[in-house]
């Protein structure tokens, strides 16, 4: 089975867009601008069926940032529109995520971040509006260099500060708010459609 070009440049396309419009439009992430605006940012969008396949797809982007020039690229996108669109599964893959970075020998040097359309903080409604800070279009795992993320947090003195500005920024904002953001990069349903077969 072959992937489908067109369909994964409109996944990325989507994801773009939430980049500029909410983790950089409403400043979620303290380093996000600089990167996306160099271009740093790699985008790729996995065809995994399962959690099996995901593991694998999550490896080769490990190995592949481990090894990158930060120059060229700085963090990675890994997106997984087909498989674990349920959040209880996808946050129980996330359970497995440390050890997979430890057996490659990246701990200290790489880390996992996680978002997904139904993301819900412990303690919150499946509707309470700081869960968006944390929703994509698509499942998506985030990997980054922990190199990079201490030099930007030398200028936080108090990293949760990120977290609460965040929630009370939502929390502003409200649903409405929020609906005019979602509305620059809303995906067209993707659902268990199959890439084409070429």
């Amino acid at each position: 089975m072959n992937s489908d070009p067109e369909r994964h440049a409109e996944i990325t396309l989507s994801t773009r867009r939430w980049v500029e419009a909410a983790v950089v439009g409403l400043g979620l992430c303290p380093f996000a601008r600089s990167v996306a605006s160099a271009g740093l940012i790699r985008y790729r969008v996995s065809d995994a069926r399962s959690a099996a396949a995901l593991r694998s797809d999550l490896v080769d982007e490990l190995h592949l940032l481990a090894q990158a020039d930060p120059a060229r690229v700085e963090t990675t996108l890994l997106i997984h529109p087909w498989t674990l669109q349920n959040f209880l599964a996808f946050n129980d893959f996330l359970g497995g995520i440390g050890p997979i970075v430890e057996e490659l020998g990246l701990e200290g040097t790489l880390q996992v971040a996680s978002f997904h359309p139904r993301y819900q903080f412990a303690g919150t409604k499946a509707d309470d509006v700081e869960n968006c800070t944390n929703r994509a279009p698509f499942p998506t795992l985030h990997l980054l260099r922990e190199a990079s993320i201490e030099r930007v947090l030398v200028t936080f003195p108090d990293p949760s500060s990120i977290y609460e500005r965040n929630v009370a920024l939502l929390r502003r904002i409200g649903r409405a708010g929020w609906a005019q953001v979602q509305a620059e990069f809303a995906p067209r349903e993707v659902g268990n459609s199959q890439p084409r077969s070429k």
